[in-house]
């Protein structure tokens, strides 16, 4: 039925087209002939060609309508595939560039010969400027006018802050955990290039990596049905060009959101340019039982240490401890008094000396 109707419209504008043309060309037809046309000759001569166009147009305008409805299922297509970002920022560009071209149309104007153009010329080319650098520039835009809106707890209704996860956190697996207990809020947002990267790691050759990266996969699975913390998958490209951890902290600026890692340099790098890092390494710290130095504890020695005589026991917690003068106990159960604590980055470490005694059964 619509094809129907806009057939029907395309006729009837060709057959106003028609007469139109035929009004402008009936003095130079009768110049060519010679002769003028009375009153009944010019109504005859404008309703020939006026049909004539009006069939002409209704003849062609299946082809027509074909062509146009092409273009427009391939203009819907590439904007539903576009990133709604992207759509958003490229309609600010081209507003912008056109009002900039008709601020600059009235003087374009009055230039001679080329004046009545340029207003034309320059709408296309500053609004196709506009547009360009506008998407290009897309996530300052977003950040710039807030066009992304903050998540929002379903309960409270407060704004939460996303967590973007990295590699390195999800293959750890702590993440779940954390998540089980309520520590961490939602929504958890995964880059696709970090989806990208676990995929690569679950398919490498190396045993190793491949049971890393596989493990990785469990535990978003896992998240995703087991536990109610949102998760959201963040499609869109975002610096294609740049190394994973940059990308990363664009993503964290684009949604101004937190990165949640357990890699050193990226914590120290995302610092560096004002995004924030939610550390697992640093909570698992945080979390550790307090020692001070005289408190006693019973540890099984384990192993030797590096410097002569030592011995080398672990907490349940996985703390190192340094036993001076351990070495002889290596097996055993023994009592030992704390003589001081190391924190470093990669943990805390205490160091203690044998008080007693008690030999492993």
């Amino acid at each position: 039925m619509a094809r129907r109707v806009a057939r029907f419209v395309i006729a009837l504008s060709g057959l106003g087209g028609g007469a139109l043309v035929a009004l402008r060309t009936s003095a130079v037809v009768q110049g060519l002939i010679g002769a003028e046309f009375s009153l009944w000759q010019n109504l005859l001569y404008l309703s020939f060609v006026a049909i004539i166009f009006g069939l002409l147009s209704y003849a062609l305008a299946p082809w027509f309508i074909a062509g146009v409805w092409q273009v427009t299922n391939w203009l819907e297509g590439r904007i539903q595939k576009a990133p709604v970002q992207d759509v958003l920022a490229g309609s600010i560009g081209l507003i912008v560039g056109l009002v900039i071209a008709n601020l600059l149309g009235t003087a374009l104007a009055r230039i001679p010969l080329v004046g009545a153009y340029l207003p034309t010329v320059g709408s296309f080319i500053l609004g196709y400027v506009g547009m360009s650098v506008a998407v290009k520039n897309r996530d300052e835009l977003v950040s710039v006018f807030g066009l992304l809106r903050p998540a929002r707890d379903k309960s409270s209704g407060r704004v939460v802050m996303p967590k973007i996860l990295d590699t390195s956190v999800i293959i750890d697996g702590r993440i779940a955990d954390l998540c089980r207990t309520g520590f961490v809020e939602g929504p958890l947002v995964i880059p696709g290039f970090v989806l990208e990267e676990l995929r690569h790691i679950a398919d490498s050759s190396d045993t190793l990596k491949r049971n890393r990266g596989r493990r990785g996969l469990d535990v978003l699975n896992r998240i995703q049905k087991e536990l109610d913390t949102p998760v959201e998958i963040f499609e869109r490209e975002v610096g294609a060009n740049l190394d994973v951890d940059s990308r990363l902290i664009k993503v964290a600026k684009v949604l101004g959101g937190a990165i949640l890692t357990n890699d050193y340099n990226l914590n120290k790098v995302a610092d560096l340019q004002g995004v924030k890092v939610l550390n697992v390494n640093e909570l698992a710290n945080a979390v550790k039982p307090v020692v001070l130095p005289g408190e006693e504890m019973l540890v099984h020695v384990i192993k030797d240490g590096k410097e002569s005589g030592q011995g080398v026991a672990y907490l349940d917690d996985g703390t190192m401890i340094v036993i001076e003068g351990g070495r002889e106990y290596i097996g055993a159960k023994v009592d030992v008094l704390v003589t001081s604590v190391l924190q470093t980055s990669a943990g805390r470490m205490i160091f203690a000396k044998p008080k007693l005694l008690e030999k492993a059964l």
